[in-house]
């Protein structure tokens, strides 16, 4: 969106104590403990990458799909009550004197014990997602990620001096397939280990057989989909081109939803959509819902979706696909309306102006509308391309790994990613660590800097 003024975001000063400290090199700790990873051996990999890197590597393990993909020593398994993991967390953190956590995704509940564990230590925490950016990039961000980022208190802790970017691989072909046979293995395995493990508490359904069942049906409605589906595409947009809205739908379970947005499901979302479209989108208008693909196997609105339509007299307006071509949907669409999905920023890389109605790292002013759903209808405005590709480098620089966690990206790493120079930096061991800076984030008429407190520390972001 076009900005209607130049905005910034204020952070407090540190207290003569504080920058004391920052100013003051502290001795860095080796040791760092992986916590639960994605399925797969990508946090083996990573290990490896890190031992490379000078540390010294430990791990948990919660459940036998952990203990069969990470293949490494200096591995413990967890068998205890979820309600003794702080105390058990805190042994260990002194006694191997841990000084980072690594982990995937910062909603998980044993994870939110380690965040508040870490406070209490003085210990970095940095956590894995998928990327901000899709399909070429993962996210490390140290902190928290989507709703719990520190981008979201307009503060950028790296130091913004003008760096060349790595060239970008692609990501590899065949990711879902990956996917799909890392998870039933690693749901077998589980069961496999189930009496070892037996307090473990999984942050979504934990059935061997279901699960594995869930990954075939997907495989099969994936095929299924992709043939009733052939010539949709061109029904919708020669009906509705740049007069229809899409509607990406996020997985049943994202914590994205559940936690960091006032909808407590897909449905409520919906719904919700729905009802706002039928009051306030003009009758020319058509809005195309498009199903997570890693949710094929668990999910289908086909029944909610005709019946809100036959409710609110929306016939011939309303779409529901699962498998096509995304990049093809958002060019010929008029604007984009999601919860938080990383969906929002590629939805901007086509220029389709996005409306969040969650928290999202990219809900800035000006680069998406910040306007109410009922008005984005008629006024969904135009995306600033340039305010786009500064924000874009600057979230490379912070916290995207050009890579993928199901498949290596680059021979040039243990964990098969690429490590640009900027991120690189703050995962080398090194004796020392010097505190690092908080700087804040400032757009100003397109252009993205990172600009320190002092002025003649300013320095350009991208």
């Amino acid at each position: 969106m076009q900005p209607d003024s130049d905005f910034s975001h204020e952070r407090v000063e540190p207290s003569m104590k504080s920058k004391e400290k920052m100013d003051s090199p502290v001795p860095a700790r080796r040791a760092v403990l992986l916590l639960q990873g994605p399925v797969g051996p990508f946090f083996s990999r990573f290990g490896d990458d890190l031992e490379a890197r000078g540390f010294d590597v430990y791990k948990v393990n919660f459940n036998g799909g952990d203990k069969f993909f990470y293949r490494r020593s200096q591995a413990f398994d967890y068998t205890e009550k979820f309600s003794e993991w702080e105390a058990y967390l805190e042994r260990l953190i002194v006694n191997k004197g841990i000084g980072r956590f690594y982990l995937f995704g910062d909603c998980r509940a044993y994870h939110r014990v380690a965040k508040r564990v870490a406070a209490r230590h003085d210990i970095r925490v940095f956590v894995f997602e998928e990327g901000y950016i899709r399909p070429n990039y993962i996210t490390l961000e140290e902190g928290g990620v989507n709703g719990n980022s520190r981008m979201l208190e307009g503060v950028a802790p790296f130091s913004a001096e003008a760096h060349k970017l790595p060239d970008e691989s692609a990501s590899p072909k065949h990711v879902f397939m990956t996917t799909a046979i890392f998870s039933m293995i690693y749901y077998w395995a589980s069961a496999y280990y189930r009496s070892k493990f037996e307090h473990y508490q999984h942050h979504r359904p934990f059935e061997w057989f279901s699960e594995g069942s869930i990954w075939i049906r997907s495989g099969i409605r994936k095929w299924r989909y992709a043939r009733r589906e052939r010539g949709m595409a061109h029904e919708i947009v020669s009906q509705f081109d740049k007069n229809y809205f899409l509607c990406p739908l996020q997985v049943h379970c994202d914590m994205q939803v559940l936690v960091h947005s006032d909808y407590n499901s897909i449905e409520h979302f919906i719904g919700d959509v729905l009802a706002s479209f039928a009051e306030h989108a003009p009758e020319n208008k058509a809005i195309v819902f498009k199903h997570h693909p890693l949710d094929r196997g668990y999910t289908d609105y086909t029944v909610l979706i005709a019946n809100l339509v036959g409710e609110l007299g929306l016939q011939g307006r309303v779409f529901y696909v699962h498998d096509i071509c995304l990049p093809t949907l958002l060019k010929h669409a008029e604007g984009s309306i999601l919860i938080n999905s990383t969906v929002g920023m590629s939805s901007l890389f086509h220029g389709t102006p996005v409306k969040t109605l969650g928290k999202a790292v990219y809900d800035l002013p000006g680069l998406t509308s910040q306007l109410p759903l009922e008005s984005f209808w008629s006024e969904p405005g135009t995306v600033d391309i340039s305010l786009y590709k500064n924000y874009r480098k600057f979230l490379i620089m912070r916290n995207q790994l050009n890579g993928n966690l199901y498949r290596a990206i680059s021979d040039k790493s243990a964990a098969g990613i690429v490590w640009s120079e900027q991120i690189s930096a703050q995962h080398q061991y090194s004796e020392y660590e010097e505190e690092i800076r908080l700087p804040r984030l400032r757009v100003v008429g397109g252009v993205s800097a990172v600009s320190r407190s002092s002025s003649s520390d300013d320095a350009e972001a991208a």
